[in-house]
């Protein structure tokens, strides 16, 4: 578990981003010293009524203050219709800002961060803990300059009305702030608690509802619902513990609070009995006393709101700032579209201390087509992600036109690379939108022509709205080989020199395959290329074929040149061949 950071400290941070709306706090501020100051008017306006009502005898009295009440009421109502809309504006504008920028930090993150995070809680913090900052800002800051106004005016009423009692009154109230701080750290560690386990269900919700085709066809209902029925318990575990701490707070403080107020109505109604105070400053000053400790408990209760505030922006400000792996140097150069050239020197790299590359050296001239082969977890993917330089080499450089890319800045280095892989990543979005993502600004022509480069021209003209088609979630509506033509097009817009292919079409029917394949045909045109694939007949023409194998480099050439040797390619090869015939050879014939 992250150590907790004080909670002024996360507060103050929050508060900054109410700073570029300062105009409409001072608005709220003003409107919210009127309506707090009316407490102590009223208080103080109860002792010269009533003395007048009952020793002076004035009944004149009877026809101004229905008048005049109703005419503070309308001022009252119109101040606080003002400083609540205006806080409450101010509030959701900050956080608005908070949620953009927790959104573009958290993008801006490398792949070793992402790593290391479940989806669902990604999620959780962007929704859950903001919603919760988002309530405590509201309540907080919206009651705070009226609740303080109107305990500091009702406070100048007691001490007017009476010194001795006020001092009494007074003396209750600070007893109240220790266990008040006791439970505001018990609810702030509660809150914080149970957004970690709201986290995980939002990890259970995304991957079940994600692979929910997986669920169906293994039968795993039960199973995923024991899971989620355990997860929501944990969490019912941990909110149990947040409402008896906030349930707790205003009890505690009423029980301290009554001690107070039974000590003035026996000392204040002992000072009247003595004729040494009338009854009507009695009155008005026990007016002014009830009406103190209303303030008083809303701001215990905004401190509650605060601290469970401050649990939510603990792990939205942790995730703000988790640091970087891969960092862009002060010094860094924009390049402009490079030739293609690739030299990988010396280049080892692991995932903690799992070491997935090591010693891996390779120089490609531009235009050459690579294949990367060999068994599963040899690190043909890590290597063309540290290409793409989505994670750093630990040992070893990578240069590109002969300059390692950590000198690049990493904007102009991602308009090198172009990335079609088997997981088809599309999103919930239009066709062209889709393709478009490879050039955000492109026109409706050029996406038209990558479509028709990557074969997909044609199917696109017959869904029923074309290139407005949405595809939905993931791109749920188009067959395999329609999303691989799509990302396939998205690539050749975006018209990189250096190409990686990343089991490309290793989930593709034989019909799909040879239409995909055609499309990465054009694709491929004069660009170099690396291409990651377990399929051997797949990338028999490449220029050259780079064997790994548990991190490695153990063989490296031609098809041709491997296959006469007697090394671990041949006998991948020869396995996929006798498979393929073993296969052939056992399908019925009907």
């Amino acid at each position: 578990m992250s150590k907790a950071v004080p909670t002024s400290n996360v507060l103050l941070r929050t508060l900054r981003y109410l700073k570029p709306y300062w105009g409409l706090l001072v608005i709220s501020a003003l409107c919210s010293m009127v309506v707090g100051a009316m407490d102590g008017a009223f208080a103080y306006l109860v002792q010269p009524v009533l003395q007048k009502i009952f020793d002076g005898k004035d009944t004149s009295i009877f026809l101004l203050v229905p008048v005049g009440i109703i005419a503070l009421f309308v001022l009252r109502g119109i101040c606080r219709f003002t400083y609540d809309t205006t806080i409450k504006l101010a509030g959701q504008k900050a956080i608005q800002d908070l949620r953009n920028d927790l959104y573009s930090s958290t993008i801006r993150k490398d792949m070793t961060f992402f790593n290391k995070q479940a989806t669902g809680e990604l999620m959780s913090r962007m929704t859950n803990d903001i919603g919760m900052m988002q309530e405590g800002m509201a309540n907080v800051v919206c009651g705070l300059f009226r609740d303080l106004i109107s305990f500091t005016s009702l406070l100048v009423v007691i001490f007017y009305r009476n010194w001795q009692l006020a001092i009494l009154c007074f003396v209750v109230l600070p007893v109240t702030i220790y266990p008040a701080q006791l439970i505001g750290k018990k609810i702030k560690n509660a809150a914080r608690r149970s957004l970690d386990v709201m986290g995980g269900i939002g990890s259970i919700l995304q991957e079940t509802f994600s692979g929910i085709k997986v669920i169906k066809a293994f039968g795993l209902e039960d199973t995923v619902i024991a899971r989620f029925r355990a997860e929501n318990l944990a969490f019912l575990g941990q909110y149990k513990k947040f409402i008896k701490y906030e349930s707790l707070a205003m009890p505690v403080s009423e029980m301290i609070i009554s001690l107070g107020i039974a000590a003035v109505v026996w000392l204040g109604g002992s000072q009247v009995m003595s004729g040494r105070m009338s009854a009507s400053e009695l009155f008005s000053f026990i007016a002014a006393m009830i009406m103190l400790f209303n303030p008083v408990k809303k701001l215990q209760g905004s401190y509650n709101t605060l601290q469970r505030s401050a649990g939510a922006a603990e792990r939205v400000f942790q995730q703000m700032d988790a640091p970087l792996a891969v960092i862009e140097r002060e010094q860094a150069v924009e390049i402009k579209r490079v030739s293609g050239r690739v030299a990988v020197c010396d280049v080892s790299f692991g995932y903690g201390d799992e070491l997935i590359l090591e010693g891996i050296d390779l120089a490609v001239e531009p235009g050459k087509m690579v294949a990367l082969v060999g068994p599963s977890g040899g690190g043909k993917s890590t290597l063309a992600a540290l290409l793409m330089r989505l994670y750093d080499a630990e040992q070893g450089q990578i240069l590109l036109d002969g300059h390692n890319i950590r000198d690049f800045s990493l904007e102009s280095l991602n308009r090198q690379f172009a990335l079609v892989d088997q997981e088809t990543t599309l999103f919930n979005d239009s066709i062209a939108g889709n393709i478009r993502y490879g050039k955000p600004d492109a026109s409706d022509e050029e996406v038209e022509a990558a479509a028709k480069a990557a074969y997909a021209h044609d199917f696109i003209l017959e869904l029923p709205q074309g290139y407005v088609t949405n595809i939905g979630d993931r791109g749920v509506r188009l067959s395999g080989g329609q999303r691989q033509r799509i990302c396939i097009a998205r690539a050749l817009l975006k018209n990189a020199p250096i190409l990686i292919l990343d089991e490309a079409t290793s989930a593709l029917d034989t019909e799909s395959e040879k239409m995909v394949q055609q499309a990465l045909d054009n694709l491929m045109l004069n660009r170099t290329t690396f291409v990651i694939a377990h399929r051997l007949s797949t990338v028999m023409h490449a220029d050259t074929i780079v064997v790994l194998e548990k991190g490695r480099i153990v063989e490296i050439g031609t098809h041709a040149d491997l296959i006469e040797g007697s090394g671990l390619y041949r006998r991948l090869h020869n396995l996929q061949i006798n498979s393929q015939i073993d296969v052939t050879s056992t399908v019925p014939v009907f």
